[in-house]
């Protein structure tokens, strides 16, 4: 026999809030409150109104305030304990090994090296793999949310017959199935004089990169070549998606590789000397500071720009008006960036002016316009006038680290 369900009588229900009041009809919500009716499915129907007076406090001012923290877990029912947990994949028993050998500048992972990372992921994810990275000591959090499963550091060295010797050792302790270096100023010659001392097929500029073929440019790159991985191969930038899976887990390496003996150099490497950033070429700037229409005391800009130790920019407006060099010019007119970090002082965004800031990994804004697309494009906004920030900054910076930069 099927249950009776009783249907609602909105009628009915309306008539029942009617209380006489200041001389005609009002409602009266506590009358039939919504925690008492029940649907058609015997559920309680929620109140939001109750919901928010549950959520209700007294703020110092003395005035009401909504307290959100508890929304969620009020309306739902999900207590904290139960929230989602961050899920690692762990690789323990891999079949075979990828060794990535990563440019890191500066002890980083740089665009070129996730991308490394994510085509090593394409090639670890056709079978039971696993990605060791190999190079300079990077924490682990940031290898592990690139794709990497382990990590083998080595001597922060530049001499370059010393680390070939080290990846041949890496390579005889691991027996990888394939080498991925990025098709870079020294990644290229790495990659050709690993090739010559271990006598292993090279196929460098790869483009397009799958599990079990490689495309890459041939002659004078009017061609294109396909087919089969070789056990060293070089990629070039911008041409495989970084890994955006979930996050894995490092794992130590079984076993540790223990290069033969000393290397005899061929060549005397000097320390790296770090360039004036107030000469670079903005094209190779790491770090730029632009001044837009909203800069006009261009003193204190530069003085940012020194304080910063950054490479000066500017817009296409401020050139014209010959406040700055055209060598300055950031956008489509005029350079394109490939910085880490990028300041915006007082520049609006337009689209030419955007179009520089395609391969700039983080943008920093300064404008008074909350609005403005080039707040939109940056990662951390300050609205404010960049005459009232930059002066500030310069004592921070001054208070800081001193009048000597480092």
């Amino acid at each position: 026999m099927n249950a009776i369900r009783l249907r609602r009588d909105p009628r009915a229900e309306r008539a029942a809030r009617l209380v006489p009041g200041n001389g005609r009809l009002r409602y009266d919500m506590s009358a039939t409150p919504y925690e008492r009716m029940t649907s058609p499915s015997g559920r309680l129907r929620r109140d939001p109104r109750a919901e928010r007076q549950r959520l209700l406090t007294t703020g110092r001012d003395g005035r009401a305030r909504l307290v959100r923290s508890g929304l969620v877990g009020q309306m739902t029912g999900i207590s904290t304990a139960s929230a989602r947990t961050v899920k690692k994949i762990r690789v323990e028993k891999p079949e075979f090994f990828i060794v990535v050998v990563p440019d890191l500048p500066d002890g980083r992972l740089d665009r070129a090296d996730r991308q490394l990372l994510g085509a090593a992921r394409k090639l670890a994810d056709g079978g039971e793999g696993a990605i060791v990275v190999v190079g300079a000591a990077v924490d682990a959090p940031s290898l592990g949310q690139a794709g990497a499963d382990r990590i083998l550091p080595l001597a922060d060295g530049s001499d370059p017959d010393a680390r070939v010797a080290e990846l041949v050792a890496v390579m005889e302790a691991l027996s990888p199935r394939h080498v991925l270096i990025p098709e870079s100023e020294e990644g290229a010659d790495l990659a050709r004089r690993l090739a010559a001392r271990t006598r292993l097929g090279l196929l460098p500029g790869i483009e397009v990169l799958g599990p079990k073929q490689a495309i890459r440019p041939c002659g004078a790159g009017r061609q294109e070549w396909a087919g089969g991985l070789a056990p060293l191969m070089t990629l070039a930038p911008d041409r495989v998606p970084a890994w955006q899976g979930e996050e894995h887990e490092i794992l130590p390496l079984e076993k540790t590789p223990v290069p033969s003996g000393p290397v005899q150099a061929r060549m005397r490497v000097g320390a790296i000397r770090s360039p004036d950033p107030a000469t670079m070429n903005l094209g190779d700037a790491p770090f730029v500071v632009a001044a837009g229409r909203g800069v006009t005391d261009f003193e204190s800009f530069r003085a940012t720009v020194k304080a910063l130790h950054a490479t000066p920019g500017a817009s296409r407006v401020v050139c014209d008006n010959g406040d700055m060099p055209r060598a300055t010019q950031v956008g489509a007119s005029g350079t394109i960036l490939d910085a880490l970090c990028y300041v915006a002082m007082g520049i609006a965004g337009a689209p030419q002016h955007l179009q520089g800031l395609g391969r700039v990994e983080h943008v920093v804004a300064v404008n008074t316009d909350l609005h403005a697309a080039m707040v939109s494009r940056a990662g951390l906004a300050i609205i404010a006038d960049a005459q009232a920030v930059m002066p500030v900054l310069c004592e921070i910076l001054a208070a800081e680290y001193g009048e000597k930069r480092p």
